[in-house]
C-alpha cells in the first residue's frame, strides 16, 4: 500500500482531460491503420498512380482535430490522408476514393492526392508543388471579406517553401492582414533531397521575418506541442492581427512516394526518429500517466482495426464510376465568351 502511494505521489499531473489525450490517441492510430491498410492495397494494385502516405507524421493530425474548429478552412499538399481524416471525414470514403470508387469523397475522380469535402471545410490535397499556398490565402481573404472569425489553415511541406507563389502569398497575406495559419510540415526532405542541400535557411520559420509575420518552430513527434501552438497562432490570427506561420518538424517513415526506397537518408538516422514515433509515444504517455487503462487502448485499437477492416471492404465492394459520368461535376460558365475555330 505504501508502495502504491509513494508511487502515485511521482506522478505528473496531466495537463489535459482524459478525454483529449484519448481523442489524439485515437485519431493518430487511426491515420496509422489506414495508411498501413493503403500500403496493403497499393501492394495488391487495388490502389493505382501517385500515393503519398502520412506514417511518421500523425501528430499533426491528431493536433489539428482538437486545435481548429469545423467552420475552419483547411487546404493543403497531397501528403493528405491523414489530414483529411483529421477533419472528419470517414474512413469509409477516404479508402473507396483511394480505390477509384464512385463512393469515394470526390466520386473516385481524384485519387490520392485530390481529396475534397465542402461539408467539412476541406479544399484537399492538391498535387502541384505549392498550389495550395495562394488557394489558401485566397480562401483567407474570402472569410476576411465576409468578416468572419474563421481562419484557413495552409499546409505546405518543406519542398514547397522554395515556390515563388509562397512569399507572394505571405507579402499580400501580411498586407492585408489575412486570417491565414500557413503550416509548413517539414519532414526533411523534398521528395528525396533534404533542406540544407536546398535552402540556406535551414530553419524554415525565419521565412516569415522577411514579412515580419510571427513565426515559430514547433515539435511535430508531439501532439502537445502541435496543439498548443496551432491553438496561440489561432488566438492570434482570430484577433485580427493577421498571419501566423508554424514550421513544424516532423519525419516521415516510409519514402516520399510508394515508389521511393528512400535510400538517401542513413538507417541510424531512420533509427532516431523511429525512437519517437508519436503514436506509440502517445500510448506510453496514457498509460504511465494513468490517464487511461490499458483496457481503454485496447477497446481502441480493437475499435479502428474494424473500421479500418471495414473501409478496406467498403471499397473493394464499391462500384467504380460510370464512363458516362466523365464529364459529370466540370463546371463552366454557359455565357462567357470564346472563340473556336
Amino acid at each position: 500500500m505504501a508502495e502504491t502511494l509513494a508511487k502515485s505521489k511521482n506522478k505528473t499531473k496531466s495537463k489535459y482531460p482524459k478525454s483529449t489525450y484519448l481523442k489524439w490517441y485515437e485519431m493518430m492510430l487511426r491515420i496509422r491503420k489506414f495508411e498501413e491498410k493503403t500500403l496493403f492495397a497499393y501492394s495488391k494494385q487495388l490502389i493505382r498512380g501517385f500515393c503519398h502516405v502520412y506514417i511518421g507524421q500523425e501528430a499533426i493530425g491528431g493536433a489539428l482535430a482538437t486545435a481548429i474548429t469545423p467552420d475552419d478552412k483547411l487546404v493543403t499538399a497531397y501528403r493528405q490522408h491523414g489530414v483529411a481524416l483529421a477533419r472528419g471525414l470517414d474512413s469509409n470514403s477516404c479508402m473507396a476514393e483511394l480505390f477509384g470508387k464512385s463512393t469515394g469523397c470526390v466520386k473516385g475522380k481524384g485519387g490520392s492526392m485530390h481529396f475534397f469535402s465542402k461539408e467539412h471545410n476541406y479544399f484537399g490535397g492538391n498535387g502541384i508543388v505549392g498550389a495550395q499556398i495562394p488557394i489558401g490565402t485566397g480562401i483567407a481573404f474570402a472569410e476576411h471579406y465576409r468578416g468572419t472569425k474563421n481562419l484557413c489553415v495552409t499546409m505546405f511541406g518543406d519542398g514547397a517553401a522554395r515556390q515563388g507563389a509562397l512569399y507572394e502569398s505571405f507579402n499580400m497575406a501580411m498586407t492585408w492582414k489575412l486570417p491565414v495559419l500557413y503550416i509548413c510540415e517539414n519532414n526533411g526532405y523534398a521528395m528525396g533531397t533534404s533542406v540544407e542541400r536546398t535552402s540556406n535557411v535551414h530553419d524554415l520559420y525565419k521565412v516569415g521575418s522577411a514579412f515580419d509575420m510571427p513565426s515559430s518552430q514547433v515539435d511535430g513527434m508531439s501532439p502537445e506541442a502541435v496543439h498548443e501552438a496551432i491553438l496561440a497562432a489561432a488566438k492570434h490570427i482570430r484577433s485580427g492581427k493577421g498571419p501566423y506561420f508554424l514550421e513544424i518538424k516532423t519525419y516521415r517513415y516510409k519514402g516520399h512516394s510508394v515508389s521511393d526506397p528512400a535510400k538517401y537518408r542513413t538507417k541510424d538516422e531512420l533509427k532516431s526518429y523511429m525512437e519517437k514515433d508519436p503514436v506509440i509515444l502517445m500510448e506510453k504517455t496514457i498509460i504511465d500517466g494513468d490517464i487511461a487503462s490499458e483496457k481503454d487502448i485496447q477497446k481502441i485499437k480493437d475499435s479502428i482495426k474494424a473500421e479500418i477492416e471495414e473501409a478496406f471492404q467498403f471499397a473493394s465492394d464499391s462500384p467504380f464510376p460510370l464512363g458516362s459520368e466523365l464529364y459529370d461535376d466540370n463546371y463552366k460558365q454557359e455565357d462567357y465568351p470564346f472563340i473556336m475555330d
